[in-house]
C-alpha cells in the first residue's frame, strides 16, 4: 500500500484500478513540479513548435495532456494575480492579491502585493525606492501575508506533518511567494545581481543559496552577445521583421540583433542589471538556480512528494518592449525551451524518469503591438493615454458638481479604475454613488473604454453578464477602486512605445495548460477549462484535498 501524502482511500483506488487492469500499484510521485511562465500566450507553443527540438515543450505536449483552451475566469490580467489564482484554485475575489499593487485608503499610499514591512529581505540590503511620480516600490519587505489562500504547497505541507518540502524559485518576488504559499520551506527570487528571500521564511539564507550567490554568475554575462539562435530568415517567416514599429528600445541593448548585454556602459553596475531581465540569461540564471535547489534541497528523494514551484519572468520584460509578435520573444521562447529540456534532464537524473508530475502554465498573456494591429486592421485598437483618462473623469465631475475647493481635488487612480476622495465629497455634501456615475458615464464616453462598472454594480446581487462577472472575480471592496473599466479589445495603456496586458480579452487570458507524468495520458483536450482548475487537479493527482478556497474542477 502507499505512503503519505496519499489518504488511504486514494491508495485504495490506485489499487483496485490496478488490480482491474492486472497491473502493479502505481507509486506516488516523488516530487511535483509548477513552472509558471510570465506572459506566455497559449499561440506561442504552435506558432513556433515547428523549430522546437523534441526533449522540452514539445515532449511535455506529446507525452502529456494538452489542454488547449486554459483561461483565467477574471479580469485583470496581470502578474500578482494570476500566480496567486495557479495554486490556490481562488480567483482575486477571494484571495485578494487583485493586482501587482493597489491604492491603500490608509494614507493613500501604493501597497504592492506581497508587501511586508514585517518581512525584511534576506540576502540583500533593505531599501525603499521612489519612482518618479511619488509612488512607493517598498523594498523593506517580502511576504505572504496578503494572500488569504491556501495554495497546494500549503496542504502538502499540513498534510504531511510537515514532512514534504515545499520550494519556489522565481525571478519576481510576487511568483516566488504566491506559488510557494504560506508554508513554504523556501522561497527565493531574484534581486538586482542575487537570489533573496525574507525574514517571513527565515532568518539567513542555506549555504547553498550563499554559494551561488558568491560564485558571481551574474556579472560573468556582462559583455555576452544575445544574438539569434536559428538562420535569421525563419525569425522572419515566423515573427516578421526585426525592427518593427511600436517597439520600445529597450536601455542599452538597442532595437536590433546581435545585441551586446552591457547596459550600454563599458563597467558592471546599475545600467547592465537593469538590461538584464530583458534577455534570455534571465531565464538562464532561474534555470541553473532551479537545478541547484533539486540538488541541494534533495527534492524527490523519498516517498513523501515534494512541490517544487519555478517562475520564469524574462519573456514578461521581453514582451513588453517589443511585443509578442516580435523576433525577441520568439528567441526568448526558443531558448527557454532549451532551459525547460534541461530541467526535464534533471529530475530524470535526480529522482527518477516517471516519479515525477509536471504541469506548466502562464500567469496571464499580453495585447499585440497596437501598430501591427492598426497595420492589417485600420481603426482597430490603439494607445491610452492614462493621464487624458483621469483628465476627463476630472473635467466631467468639475461640469457636474463644481470644481473642488483648493487644496482638494476628486479623485485618485489606481490602475484602469478611480477611486473618489472622500475628502472632496465631504466638502461638496456629496453622495458617493451620485459622483460614481458621473465617473462612470465619462469613461464609458471614451472611445477606448469597452465597459465601466460602480461599487454599486459590481455589488448587487443576483446574475451579471459574463464581462461583469470577471470584473467580480477581480474585486474586493477593500482593495478596488469606487469605478472600474475594461479597455476595448487591441487598446494598450501605454502611451508611447511597447504593449501591456491586463484585460479578459483572450490574447491576455488565453494560456497554457500542459500536464506530464505517471499517469496522465498522451491527450489533447479542447473544452474550456479555467487556470482555476489546475490546484483542484493537482491535489488529485497527490491525493491530497483540495485548497479550502478553490473554486476550479479536477480535470481527470
Amino acid at each position: 500500500m502507499c505512503k503519505l501524502p496519499f489518504p488511504r482511500w486514494a491508495c485504495l483506488l490506485l489499487a483496485g484500478a490496478a488490480v482491474m487492469q492486472g497491473t502493479e500499484p502505481m507509486a506516488p510521485p516523488r516530487l511535483a513540479v509548477v513552472i509558471a511562465i510570465d506572459q506566455f500566450r497559449y499561440d506561442y507553443l504552435d506558432r513556433f513548435g515547428e523549430v522546437l527540438p523534441a526533449d522540452g515543450f514539445r515532449r511535455l505536449r506529446e507525452q502529456g495532456t494538452d489542454f488547449r483552451d486554459c483561461h483565467y475566469r477574471h479580469a485583470y490580467t496581470k502578474t500578482a494575480p494570476g500566480h496567486a489564482v495557479i495554486l490556490s484554485g481562488a480567483h482575486p475575489s477571494v484571495h485578494g492579491i487583485v493586482g501587482n499593487e493597489w491604492v491603500s485608503r490608509e494614507g493613500w499610499q501604493s501597497v504592492v502585493g506581497v508587501e511586508d514591512r514585517q518581512s525584511p529581505l534576506v540576502g540583500a540590503p533593505p531599501r525603499a525606492l521612489h519612482s518618479p511620480g511619488g509612488v512607493l516600490e517598498a523594498k523593506e519587505g517580502r511576504s505572504p501575508r496578503n494572500f488569504e489562500a491556501e495554495t497546494v504547497g500549503d496542504v502538502l505541507k499540513a498534510q504531511t506533518g510537515g514532512k514534504a518540502k515545499v520550494v519556489s524559485v522565481a525571478n519576481k518576488d510576487r511568483s516566488a511567494i504566491l506559488l510557494g504559499g504560506h508554508r513554504a520551506d523556501g522561497a527565493y527570487w531574484y534581486e538586482r545581481g542575487n537570489f533573496v528571500t525574507s525574514r517571513y521564511y527565515r532568518e539567513q539564507l542555506p549555504t547553498w543559496v550563499d554559494d551561488f550567490n558568491r560564485a558571481g554568475r551574474v556579472p560573468a554575462y556582462f559583455g555576452r552577445t544575445w544574438d539569434r539562435l536559428l538562420d535569421p530568415a525563419v525569425y522572419e517567416r515566423l515573427a516578421g521583421p526585426d525592427d518593427a514599429a511600436g517597439e520600445d528600445p529597450s536601455p542599452g541593448l538597442g532595437r536590433t540583433f546581435p545585441r551586446r548585454v552591457d547596459g550600454g556602459r563599458p563597467e558592471f553596475g546599475n545600467a547592465f542589471l537593469s538590461a538584464f531581465p530583458i534577455t534570455p540569461f534571465y531565464s538562464e540564471i532561474l534555470a541553473e538556480f532551479a537545478q541547484v535547489a533539486v540538488k541541494a534541497e534533495g527534492l524527490g528523494r523519498d516517498d513523501v512528494t515534494d512541490l517544487l514551484c519555478v517562475g520564469f519572468s524574462q519573456i514578461d520584460h521581453t514582451g513588453h518592449s517589443f511585443g509578442p509578435d516580435s523576433q525577441e520573444v520568439m528567441d526568448s521562447i526558443l531558448r527557454l525551451d532549451r532551459l525547460v529540456a534541461g530541467l526535464l534532464a534533471c529530475l530524470d537524473a535526480e529522482v527518477g524518469a516517471g516519479r515525477y508530475v509536471v504541469v506548466v502554465t502562464a500567469d496571464h498573456g499580453v495585447a499585440p503591438l497596437p501598430e501591427r494591429v492598426a497595420a492589417t486592421q485600420p481603426g482597430v485598437g490603439g494607445r491610452l493615454d492614462p493621464v487624458a483618462v483621469t483628465r476627463a473623469v476630472e473635467q466631467a465631475l468639475d461640469a457636474a458638481f463644481g470644481p473642488p475647493p483648493a487644496p482638494l481635488y476628486w479623485v485618485t487612480r489606481d490602475g484602469t479604475g478611480f477611486h473618489l476622495r472622500p475628502e472632496t465629497l465631504a466638502a461638496k455634501q456629496l453622495a458617493a454613488p451620485a459622483a460614481w456615475a458621473v465617473v462612470k458615464a465619462a469613461l464609458q464616453a471614451r472611445p477606448e473604454v469597452l465597459a465601466a462598472y460602480t461599487r454599486g454594480d459590481l455589488e448587487a446581487a443576483g446574475p451579471a453578464d459574463e464581462l461583469r462577472e470577471k470584473l467580480r472575480r477581480s474585486y474586493r471592496r477593500d482593495r478596488s477602486p469606487d469605478v472600474a473599466y475594461i479597455l476595448r479589445p487591441h487598446w494598450v495603456d501605454r502611451a508611447k512605445n511597447g504593449t501591456n496586458h491586463g484585460t479578459p480579452h483572450p490574447y491576455d487570458s488565453h494560456v497554457p495548460l500542459i500536464w506530464f507524468g505517471p499517469g496522465i495520458p498522451a491527450a489533447v483536450r479542447t473544452e474550456r477549462v479555467g487556470v482555476d482548475d489546475l490546484a483542484p487537479t493537482l491535489s488529485a493527482l497527490l491525493g491530497l484535498p483540495r485548497p479550502p478556497q478553490a473554486t476550479g474542477t479536477a480535470l481527470f
